[in-house]
C-alpha cells in the first residue's frame, strides 16, 4: 500500500492498496494505521464508519460541514463512481482548487479528504457501494450542500444525472455556502 498526495488539494491523499489476485478473486488491505500516520493523519481520529449504496447516474453531493468541519476518508468498495472534492479552507494555498477522481471496486483506493473540503460523487456503474470513515460524529445542523451544477464549480458529470436528494435538488450556490463558512468562522473566534 502506498500513499500519493492528491496535489490538487492540500492534505489529501489517495491511498492505494496492492491487491493480491489469484483464480478466487483478490485480497487487499484497505487501511494501514502506520502508513497512515507517516501520512501525518491520526488513524484512531476516525469516530464513524458508514456506506451508501446508489444506482447508476445518482449524485450524491457536494457536501461539506461548517464548524470544525470534517476529515473523511471515502472508497468505493463495489462498483464505480465519479469523485470529487473541492478545498474551502480559506487558509490553504489549494483554496477553490478541485480533485476529480474515479474510484473503483477493483483498485480499492480510498481518497482522504481534510475537513473543509466539499465533497459528492456520482455512481458510474450500475451499482455502487461507497464506504466513509469521519472524524467527528455528524450533526446535521452543520450540514451544507452546494449545487452540484453551480457554474462556478463547473464540474464535468460524466453521466446525466437519474437522481439526488431533496437537499441536494435544493442547494445553495458556492457563493451562499462560502458566505456561510465564513460566518461560522467569524462565530468560532
Amino acid at each position: 500500500m502506498k500513499a500519493v498526495p492528491v496535489a490538487a488539494i492540500h492534505g489529501a491523499y489517495l491511498f492505494e492498496p496492492t491487491p493480491v489476485a489469484d483464480a478466487r478473486g483478490f485480497f487487499c488491505r484497505t487501511l494501514d494505521r502506520e502508513l497512515v500516520r507517516a501520512a501525518g493523519i491520526d488513524p484512531d481520529g476516525f469516530i464513524q464508519d458508514s456506506v451508501s449504496r446508489s444506482h447508476r447516474g445518482v449524485l450524491r453531493g457536494m457536501h461539506l460541514r461548517s464548524g470544525l468541519g470534517e476529515a473523511k476518508l471515502v472508497r468505493c468498495s463495489y462498483g464505480s463512481i465519479f469523485d470529487v472534492a473541492v478545498d474551502l479552507r480559506l487558509d490553504s494555498p489549494t483554496y477553490r482548487n478541485q480533485t476529480r477522481i474515479t474510484l473503483t471496486d477493483e483498485t480499492q483506493a480510498s481518497l482522504y479528504l481534510p475537513a473543509g473540503c466539499a465533497h459528492g460523487f456520482q455512481v458510474l456503474s450500475e451499482v455502487a457501494d461507497v464506504t466513509y470513515r469521519i472524524d467527528r460524529e455528524h450533526d446535521p445542523a452543520e450540514d451544507i450542500a452546494i449545487a452540484f451544477d453551480d457554474p462556478e464549480l463547473a464540474i464535468p458529470w460524466p453521466v446525466p444525472v437519474t437522481e439526488m436528494s431533496r437537499r441536494d435538488r435544493e442547494a445553495s450556490s458556492l457563493k451562499d455556502a462560502c458566505a456561510a463558512l465564513d460566518m461560522t468562522l467569524t462565530e468560532r473566534k
